[in-house]
C-alpha cells in the first residue's frame, strides 16, 4: 500500500480504542471509525514500516451485526461508535479489545489469570450524568448550532436535539437554550458563537449535570467576556423586554430554563466566563444567576456534593457497578482461609489503605468503613477539597486527603499501606512512581484502568517485578461509545491465594 492509494476491504475487528482493522487485496490497514463486518473503502494516509493506516471515505455496505440506530445523530455526531449494533454486541467487542492488549502480557505469569465475562452498564440510554454541549455551525455561516462535534470534524458542530445517552431534561434544556439565542439573533442581537480561528465570537458551551438518584440538576452558560452586541434594529415582534444589556440576556435564559417542565429540579444555574484560546471548558470567573455552583448526588449509601468542574464518573449507575466491583475484588482476596465473606469487613479493618489517584475520594469514602485509615492523593486541588468536604458530609472520620503529584507525595506519608488502589488518568501511572508504588511491597494491589493500553503497559512492570494478575474484568461505564474501564487485582507471588474464597460467577 502507499500513501493517497484508495482500498476496498472487509472490517475484520475493532482493536482497542476505536481501529477498525481491514483485510484487503493489498493487506492490512487501521481505519477508524469503520465497524466489525463493514466493508469499506478507505484512503491509505499513513505508511510506515509496514503498517498502514486509512481514512473512512465510505461504507460500502453495512455489517450483518448492525441493526439500525435508535439515534437521528448517529454517523453524523461523533459521540457515540455502536449505536446501530445491539447492546450485548458491541458489550462483546470491548470485552474483546482489553482481552487482547492483556493477553501477551498475561500469558507470561505462573498462574492463568480469572479473566471475567464484560459487565454491562445497569443502562445503556440516558444514563450520562455530565454533558458538555458546543456553540457552532453544523456548515460554514449556517444557522447557530448546539451540540456535539461532527464526526471527523474540528470545527462543524451538530444539534444533538435527540441525543440518546442522555435524558430527556438534558434535551429539553438544549433545545431550549438553543431556541433562545436563536431568537436573540432573529431579532438583531449579536449572540455569535465563538470562532476557533478568529477567537471572536460570545456563546462557547452549555454544561449540565443531573443526579441519577437525587435529579438535582446544574446547567451552566459558557461564554467570553466579549459583550454581546446591541440591537441592530427595532422590529416588530421584538421579545417582550428585550433589553440590549448582558445581564438582562442572562436573566432572560435563567427564566426560560426555570419554566421547562422537568422530571428533575434545577438548583443552581450558572453563567462562566472563559476566555482561553483553546477548545476547553473552563472557568474565569464564575457567576450564579440561579440558586447554588453545586449538586448532591447519592453512590452506594453515600452522599456527594458535586460543584460544575468537580471530577465524577459520568455514568452514576455504571459507577455504582465500578465501585461495588473494586471492593468485591479487594474483600474476597484479603481473606484467609478461616475467614468468610461476611467477616471480610473486620479483616480489612486493620488495613492501612492508599487510594492513588483519588480525584474527589469516591473509592476511598466506600472503602473507609472497613478500613483502619484510607489516605488519598490526588494532583487537582480542587478534587481534594472536593473530597474533604464529602467525607464530613458522610461523617467519615478515618480519610486524610493530600493535594499533590503521587511521584512527590508518597516519600512524606508517615503511615504505610497495606493495600493500594490506583485509578490513575489515561496515561497510566508514572514509571517512577510505578517502582515507589511496587517498592512498598503490599500483598494486594487494586488497579482501576480508563485505558486498557496503559494498563498493559503498567502490568509488564508489575510482572516482571514479583506481581501476579489474580483477577480482571472490563466494565462499560460508557455505552455505545469506544471507552471501557478495567479492573484489575494484583497479589504478590509470595501471597497464597485461596481460590475457594473467590466467587467464579
Amino acid at each position: 500500500m502507499k500513501k493517497g492509494q484508495i482500498i476496498e476491504g472487509i472490517v475484520e475487528r475493532m482493536d482497542f480504542p476505536n481501529r477498525g482493522i481491514v483485510v484487503c487485496e493489498e493487506g492490512v490497514c487501521t481505519v477508524k471509525n469503520a465497524l466489525p463486518g463493514q466493508k469499506v473503502r478507505a484512503a491509505v494516509n499513513k505508511a510506515r514500516s509496514g503498517r498502514y493506516e486509512g481514512r473512512l471515505l465510505e461504507v460500502l455496505e453495512p455489517s450483518p451485526l448492525e441493526t439500525g440506530s435508535p439515534c437521528p445523530h448517529f454517523g453524523s455526531c461523533g459521540g457515540c461508535t455502536y449505536m446501530s449494533f445491539p447492546y450485548e454486541e458491541s458489550l462483546k467487542i470491548k470485552e474483546g479489545q482489553v482481552r487482547r492488549l492483556l493477553a501477551p502480557v498475561l500469558e507470561k505469569q505462573d498462574r492463568e489469570c480469572l479473566f471475567e465475562t464484560a459487565k454491562a452498564s445497569p443502562a445503556v440510554f440516558g444514563y450520562r450524568n455530565k454533558m458538555e454541549f458546543t456553540f457552532g455551525d453544523e456548515v460554514k455561516d449556517g444557522p447557530l448550532s448546539l451540540g456535539m462535534h461532527k464526526r471527523g470534524s474540528f470545527y462543524d458542530i451538530v444539534s444533538v436535539t435527540d441525543c440518546q445517552i442522555v435524558d430527556e431534561d438534558y434535551r429539553k434544556i438544549l433545545r431550549c437554550v438553543r431556541d433562545y439565542f436563536e431568537e436573540l439573533q432573529e431579532q438583531g442581537v449579536d449572540v455569535s458563537f465563538y470562532h476557533r480561528l478568529r477567537h471572536t465570537g460570545y456563546l462557547r458551551h452549555l454544561v449540565v449535570r443531573r443526579a441519577a438518584r437525587t435529579g438535582e440538576i446544574l446547567a451552566a452558560l459558557v461564554t467570553t467576556s466579549q459583550t454581546p452586541g446591541r440591537t441592530a434594529a427595532e422590529r416588530p415582534g421584538a421579545l417582550a423586554g428585550m433589553r440590549e444589556t448582558e445581564r438582562e440576556i442572562l436573566a432572560g435564559l435563567a427564566g426560560r430554563l426555570l419554566a421547562l417542565p422537568l422530571d428533575g429540579e434545577i438548583v443552581g444555574i450558572l453563567h462562566v466566563r472563559n476566555d482561553s484560546a483553546a477548545d476547553v471548558v473552563q472557568s474565569d470567573v464564575t457567576t450564579v444567576l440561579y440558586g447554588r455552583d453545586y449538586f448532591y448526588e447519592e453512590l452506594l449509601g453515600l452522599r456527594f456534593k458535586i460543584s460544575l468542574f468537580s471530577f465524577f464518573q459520568t455514568n452514576s449507575l455504571g459507577a455504582e457497578l465500578l465501585y461495588s466491583t473494586a471492593r468485591e475484588y479487594i474483600s474476597g482476596y484479603i481473606l484467609t482461609s478461616e475467614e468468610t465473606a461476611g467477616e471480610a469487613a473486620d479483616h480489612i479493618g486493620g488495613k492501612i489503605v492508599y487510594d492513588l489517584y483519588s480525584g474527589t475520594g469516591t473509592i476511598a469514602q466506600l472503602m473507609a468503613p472497613v478500613a483502619k485509615k484510607v489516605i488519598g492523593v490526588e494532583i487537582v486541588e480542587e478534587a481534594v477539597e472536593a473530597a474533604r468536604r464529602n467525607v464530613e458530609l458522610n461523617s467519615l472520620h478515618n480519610c486524610e486527603f493530600i493535594a499533590g503529584d503521587v511521584l512527590k507525595v508518597l516519600d512524606g506519608i508517615a503511615e504505610k499501606p497495606d493495600v493500594i488502589i490506583l485509578d490513575p488518568p489515561r496515561d497510566g501511572v508514572h514509571p517512577k512512581a510505578l517502582t515507589k508504588i511496587i517498592d512498598y511491597g503490599v500483598e494486594h494491589i487494586l488497579y482501576i484502568s480508563c485505558k486498557a493500553s496503559s494498563l498493559a503497559r503498567d502490568l509488564e512492570v508489575f510482572l516482571a517485578r514479583g506481581y501476579r494478575a489474580e483477577r480482571c474484568v472490563a466494565i462499560d461505564q460508557f455505552p455505545w461509545t469506544a471507552g471501557v474501564e478495567t479492573v484489575c487485582l494484583l497479589s504478590r507471588k509470595k501471597q497464597v491465594a485461596n481460590p475457594l474464597k473467590i466467587s467464579r460467577e
